[in-house]
């Protein structure tokens, strides 16, 4: 069976400045779609108290947009100098682990680490401290914190980040299970990803993804979906869904990969050649052309994005050979849509052509 991937839904929320008692989510249509904030109100003997509020669900966007994480914050004026509020986000990197994104206190601002030169604050009036984000990532995928402090009092509210993209299944010429999690993070990162989360492999089961081989997810776990039941692979007179093995050992077990990729900042395409290529000539062909050999990652983006469609195998940057198929016919891949993984022949035969990937102009990667 060839690989196969799919993405979370499509959608993003653009932000337009908030009026205080609702905000919006921008439809693939290109509708706005508003939603209104639950109503506030302090209760006398209450005037120090901050209240924050998000946006409810999640917020979408793609590798290389600029997204607005919604928060808005109220209290009593009266009681506080607003210079003394601070505003922090924070991502959850694990229960009970946050990573720091960014601080104001007053006028001063601070972002942090990757996030810096890429965050501020919104700041469309009073209350305001939702989170621009410019040029996203696939590493800034999970939930924020928006956390408001005038100092007692203190509130908190979440927003989670979601991306559009495409999970992939994956696995190294050394063969299936035999990477432990932190060789199934790098090995994602090497071809253009990173290991997916529970709830992007569950939007891909619903969207009809059959897995029958075990892979690590971002937070330790080791999972695998199944819509067609059968002995071989998950028992035949089991439910369908996405199977669960817990959380494994991180260093001594060994398992195949689940990863996510988004957007390209370029383009992948075969390479018209006049004869067939090893890898290595591969590889000076794509250069030769102002590109590099694609990543895994990047033909499985071209496949569920760009639709990229192209019924001849080729040479890709981990040395397997696949091709992607979006409009199955005969003779071409079978009867679904997908990416076709041919296996890791020797280098040196000169059976396949070569996709490559060229980044673009105005790429800021």
């Amino acid at each position: 069976m060839g690989e196969w991937g799919r993405g979370s839904a499509a959608g993003s929320w653009a932000g337009p400045p908030w009026n205080g008692t609702g905000g919006a989510v921008l439809q693939p249509s290109g509708c706005w779609v508003y939603y209104p904030l639950n109503s506030v109100s302090l209760a006398e003997g209450d005037s120090g108290a901050v209240v924050v509020q998000t946006a409810p669900g999640k917020v979408v966007t793609h590798r290389g947009g600029t997204i607005i994480l919604p928060c808005r914050y109220h209290y009593d004026m009266s009681a506080h100098d607003p210079a003394e509020i601070r505003l922090k986000w924070t991502k959850v990197t694990e229960p009970m682990a946050f990573v720091d994104v960014f601080v104001a206190l007053g006028k001063a601002r601070r972002a942090f680490g990757s996030y810096r030169g890429r965050t501020a604050l919104q700041e469309d009036g009073f209350g305001d401290a939702s989170l621009i984000i410019r040029n996203v990532t696939l590493q800034d995928y999970g939930r924020y914190e928006c956390e408001v402090t005038n100092e007692l009092e203190d509130d908190t509210g979440m927003v989670k980040l979601d991306l559009e993209g495409v999970i992939f299944p994956y696995h190294p010429r050394l063969g299936r299970y035999t990477l432990n999690f932190h060789e199934a993070q790098q090995a994602c990162l090497e071809q253009d990803g990173i290991l997916a989360s529970h709830d992007q492999l569950h939007q891909a089961w619903l969207e009809g993804m059959d897995w029958c081989n075990a892979g690590w997810l971002e937070d330790g776990s080791v999972q695998y979906p199944i819509s067609r039941p059968r002995e071989e692979c998950g028992r035949k007179d089991t439910p369908v869904g996405v199977r669960n093995y817990g959380y494994r050992h991180k260093e001594s077990e060994h398992y195949d990969a689940f990863c996510f990729t988004s957007n390209l900042n370029g383009k992948v395409y075969f390479l018209k050649t006049y004869r067939k290529l090893s890898y290595a000539e591969a590889v000076q062909a794509c250069k030769n052309n102002g590109a590099a050999v694609a990543k895994v990652g990047q033909l499985y983006a071209a496949w569920k994005i760009q639709l990229l469609d192209r019924c001849e195998a080729g040479w890709l940057e981990d040395g397997s050979i696949r091709y992607p198929i979006v409009n199955p016919r005969a003779r071409c891949g079978g009867r679904e849509p997908g990416v076709r993984n041919l296996g890791f022949p020797d280098k040196k035969y000169k059976l396949f052509g070569v996709y490559c990937f060229k980044k673009s102009a105005y790429c800021m990667c």
